[in-house]
């Protein structure tokens, strides 16, 4: 408790000597004022000192009384429409919960990658991967949630040590997250930084047919492939190392999917309207394959297309699971708000306070000084140009979104390439590509977010790992880069 007080009084602390020390932008305190609420939400986040949820509602308070920004306009932050997507998608998960469907899916992945706690772990992180590829990390996290909660009851049922418990779970969870986020950068459709990096240079270079769908996959999965296969010897390393079986038979999960029976007809309905969530949200936008090319379905909608969401796919799909009937509690819907209840809504301010963070970062000009911090590597070589290059884009992503991130570096990669002299896909790709990294804190990414929501998982145990990842993340983007282009 003692500590806990110390890292409170620590986070402020380092704010105010900030705000009375430095002057980042001469002409222009709202970006030293923005830089020290950062670091205080920072370390309040790094240490749990506060409740991630408190921590969270900082800029309500601080953004609007310190000239950041209006009360209004940041309210509005901790209702963006992944949030929805966030709920829509849980909402779904207590579906798969209450009919037990989860647990199906879940023994059906032990069936197939076996008992031993590595292979679980690869397992869960390759269907991620597999996925993320083609639907948004976000989406694919929220997707497969549930069936690898289930999964981690089944296997702590045969682990004895409660810190091994604890650290299998950690490994699953976490894994599940940052491959949903590699995944994303192996093809141009996988995340919302790829496509703002797409659509960015063919506005700038209108006359290129340099980049396409394949194109891009000849890098992206390389860098992807080569990191997911990092993460997942770190992850072995630091949570289950040193656990080579489970001490069961090796066709006791077969069996234990045998003894569930046929299916009911709750649990098809959940997986149809599940599969359905997972087809919309894979056909929604365009897929480019260069010469080739498929429209998604949101261009029904005609000029009203980028109106339609992820989240409005999962708020659909939610409202049907509220609509239709069950069968085997009369009178009831397959899902009912006695379910919806379970919302974690510190999970929800949590999203709010990132995507606050983020647009303080935007609006104070914080951002924009960062990325100026770039003119330092004029005159370097290409691969530390790159390198930090990288390193600047993660860091941003740290703390804002990514998309927000890539946003703000793209225009101006694109006027420093010509200095810097290098061509702009040397530096434009990579960036990209690093905007997908930031592993370390529970904010830096959706599905971060998402599976700290499981309350399984600390702070420490996300930032031991994804330090390393981010730096592995930089030197595979450089290295991979300056051997393909």
């Amino acid at each position: 408790m003692k500590r806990d007080y110390l890292h409170r009084i620590i986070g402020p602390l380092l704010g105010i000597l900030i705000w009375a020390f430095a002057d980042l932008v001469p002409g222009k305190p709202e970006v030293t004022t923005m830089a020290g609420i950062a670091v205080w939400m920072a370390w309040w986040w790094m240490s749990e000192a506060m409740p991630l949820a408190v921590t969270s509602l900082l800029p309500i308070l601080l953004f609007p009384v310190m000239g950041i920004a209006a009360a209004k306009d940041v309210a509005g932050q901790y209702m963006d429409n992944i949030i929805f997507l966030f709920i829509g998608g849980f909402i779904l998960a207590f579906a798969l919960e209450r009919w037990n469907l989860h647990k199906r899916l879940a023994l059906r992945i032990l069936t197939a990658v076996g008992t031993k706690p590595s292979n679980i772990l690869l397992g869960v992180m390759l269907t991620a991967y597999l996925i993320s590829m083609w639907i948004s990390n976000t989406a694919c996290v929220m997707m497969l949630l549930s069936a690898v909660l289930a999964l981690i009851i089944h296997v702590e049922e045969h682990i004895q040590d409660e810190k091994a418990k604890k650290k299998f779970a950690a490994a699953l969870l976490i894994g599940l997250a940052y491959s949903a986020s590699i995944g994303g950068m192996a093809t141009l459709v996988g995340t919302p930084t790829n496509m703002i990096f797409y659509r960015a240079y063919k506005e700038a270079f209108p006359t290129s047919d340099a980049v396409n769908f394949v194109s891009w996959m000849k890098i992206g999965i390389p860098v992807s492939f080569a990191l997911l296969v990092f993460t997942w010897f770190l992850l072995r390393y630091i949570f289950i190392r040193g656990k080579s079986k489970l001490g069961i038979e090796k066709n006791y999960f077969g069996k234990s999917y045998k003894e569930l029976g046929p299916m009911s007809y709750e649990e098809k309905i959940v997986l149809f309207i599940f599969s359905l969530t997972a087809l919309l949200w894979f056909t929604r936008s365009a897929i480019d394959f260069g010469r080739m090319k498929f429209p998604g379905w949101a261009s029904l909608f005609g000029k009203h297309a980028e109106y339609v969401q992820d989240s409005t796919v999962a708020i659909f799909a939610a409202i049907c699971l509220f609509l239709i009937p069950s069968k085997q509690a009369p009178g009831q819907s397959i899902i009912t708000w006695r379910e919806a209840e379970k919302l974690p809504f510190d999970i929800i301010l949590l999203f709010g306070g990132g995507f606050a963070l983020a647009y303080g970062f935007d609006s104070s000009g914080l951002s924009i000084w960062l990325a100026g911090k770039l003119n330092i590597l004029n005159g370097l070589p290409v691969p530390l140009i790159i390198a930090g290059m990288c390193l600047l884009v993660t860091i941003i992503s740290e703390f804002a979104s990514n998309v927000a991130s890539i946003q703000l570096m793209l225009p101006i990669l694109i006027a420093l390439y010509k200095p810097l002299g290098v061509e702009p896909l040397m530096l434009l790709i990579p960036a990209t590509l690093a905007a997908s990294l930031g592993f370390m804190l529970p904010v830096a990414t959706a599905p971060n977010t998402i599976v700290f929501g499981s309350k399984r998982i600390r702070v420490v145990d996300m930032y031991k790992a994804g330090f390393w990842v981010d730096v592995a993340g930089i030197v595979i983007i450089t290295a991979v880069v300056m051997v393909l282009s």
